[in-house]
């Protein structure tokens, strides 16, 4: 079926990146598209770009020069193989809608926008966004982190730079777990731990409901406390459908846990209940870490999906929506999908200024986000990861890594602490071992794992 040729309107490969960077006045997405067979990829990004803007199928009256003038704009389309190719999109910031009590941004136009329609278009197979830049002046529209892993550090009396990996867990099972022996697991983490989260699907089910299970975990952070005179951490789940259910949970929580009310962040579950449960968090609770958890993000960001966006794509969109922390994954050294070049993706989190696969982003003072790192890790794992991120400033969440221990989930949490500080002091692992008993058993504990990162381990431990 032919379509409506729109590139003569929708294309202008005489603008130079460089140029629209300089002027400030685009949002540039970087696009792997693949044409239906008899079409040809500029044709097909002409009409994406006319799709995801001021353009339909065909010619119509409404059209004036005004118009014409916010055109999103087709600038670099780069073959990939025989079929695929990558295409670069320019899209005027007057396009992208502004919120009318405040004039800031919000991420759910970008979304409308860049990831809208064009992606049921009958002439593409697929399209992926794997990269997007954002100028200046649409940056400073955005809400931006309010919190980071510094807050954290400020609470567990540690340096405010550098200050190391917070120690954390997701009580096992995720499910099925009453008020008492869920707040009971907590309490046994922390008195090693630092960090207990709710995990992702956990919220007021019938045979834990919120109010009890809040209360009693905030009765075993008062005792954790107590007994190791260490502050504690824990990040409730607080997603729902409705802003006003979000707010009343959250309002409870912290008045739950009273004096302890700064040291409670608050989860949501960012990909499924989206921008609207984030910015209500955000925006509600600025005083409270705002922990972005990604449950359902494979459906789109899996390198096997050829549409929606990637991962990097997701962490950057949840800085501009001012997620304190994100989850990362694992980058190849957990169970989660992922690669040691992930560690882009806590660049990006990172740094005021950071490569992308395909764009340099600067972030003008906004603040940092917060890699968290979660999916099959251990203690013996550790090190190698932050060998290839090169530095250890995460939250780190272990569920089976701490109650998967042989001694529980103290000392699976000592354990972690241990291999953490063996990385900063540049000792290596099994020696540290033999003069740290948690971490020892921890090469018990996880023998796969100790003989594929740690070879010869037995004999060195004398086991």
């Amino acid at each position: 079926m032919a379509i409506f040729d729109q590139s003569s309107r929708y294309v202008n490969l005489d603008l130079k990146e460089s140029g629209l960077v300089a002027g400030g006045r685009h949002v540039l997405c970087a696009y792997v598209m693949k044409p239906k067979l008899g079409h040809g990829p500029l044709e097909i990004a002409a009409h994406f770009a006319a799709e995801s803007s001021t353009g339909t199928n065909v010619e119509v009256c409404t059209t004036d020069d005004f118009t014409r003038g916010v055109d999103a704009l087709v600038y670099e389309v780069i073959p990939r193989g025989k079929l695929e190719a990558l295409v670069k999109i320019a899209f005027p910031l007057e396009l992208f809608d502004r919120n009318i009590i405040d004039g800031k941004a919000m991420l759910a136009s970008f979304l409308t926008l860049c990831i809208g329609n064009n992606q049921g278009m009958g002439d593409l197979e697929y399209s992926k966004l794997h990269d997007f830049y954002v100028p200046p002046a649409y940056l400073a529209l955005f809400d931006g982190p309010a919190m980071n892993i510094v807050d954290f550090w400020r609470v567990l009396g540690r340096p405010e730079e550098n200050g190391g990996m917070i120690v954390g867990t997701i009580v096992k099972p995720k499910l099925g777990l009453r008020p008492a022996p869920f707040a009971e697991a907590c309490y046994r983490f922390w008195l090693g731990g630092d960090f207990v989260k709710n995990d992702e699907p956990q919220g007021n089910q019938v045979f834990a409901p919120l109010k009890e299970t809040i209360a009693a975990v905030a009765e075993a952070m008062r005792r954790a406390q107590d007994e190791t005179g260490q502050a504690k951490l824990f990040s409730a789940n607080i997603t729902a459908d409705d802003p006003a259910e979000i707010i009343a949970r959250g309002e409870y929580i912290l008045k739950t846990f009273g004096e302890n009310a700064s040291h409670v962040a608050f989860l949501v579950d960012g990909y499924v209940a989206g921008p609207t449960a984030v910015t209500t968090v955000r925006r509600n609770f600025p005083g409270q870490f705002l922990h972005f958890h990604r449950a359902g993000h494979g459906a789109v960001t899996s390198p096997q999906s050829k549409r929606g966006y990637t991962a990097f794509v997701l962490s950057k969109m949840s800085r501009l929506q001012g997620a304190s922390g994100i989850h990362t994954g694992t980058m190849g050294f957990g169970k989660m999908e992922g690669a040691p070049e992930d560690k882009a993706i806590a660049y990006m989190l990172e740094r005021q200024d950071a490569h992308g696969p395909y764009f340099r982003q600067q972030w003008h003072g906004m603040k940092a986000t917060t890699p968290m790192i979660s999916g099959g890790m251990n203690a013996l794992r550790l090190p190698a990861f932050f060998d290839n991120l090169g530095h250890s400033n995460v939250c780190q969440t272990s569920g089976g890594g701490a109650f998967g221990h042989l001694d529980g989930p103290t000392a699976g949490a000592l354990s972690l602490h241990q291999a953490h500080d063996a990385w900063r002091q540049g000792v290596d692992l099994v020696e540290y071992a033999k003069g740290h008993k948690e971490l020892a058993r921890a090469f018990e504990s996880f023998p796969g794992d100790a003989d594929l990162y740690h070879p010869g381990w037995r004999a060195r431990l004398n086991l």
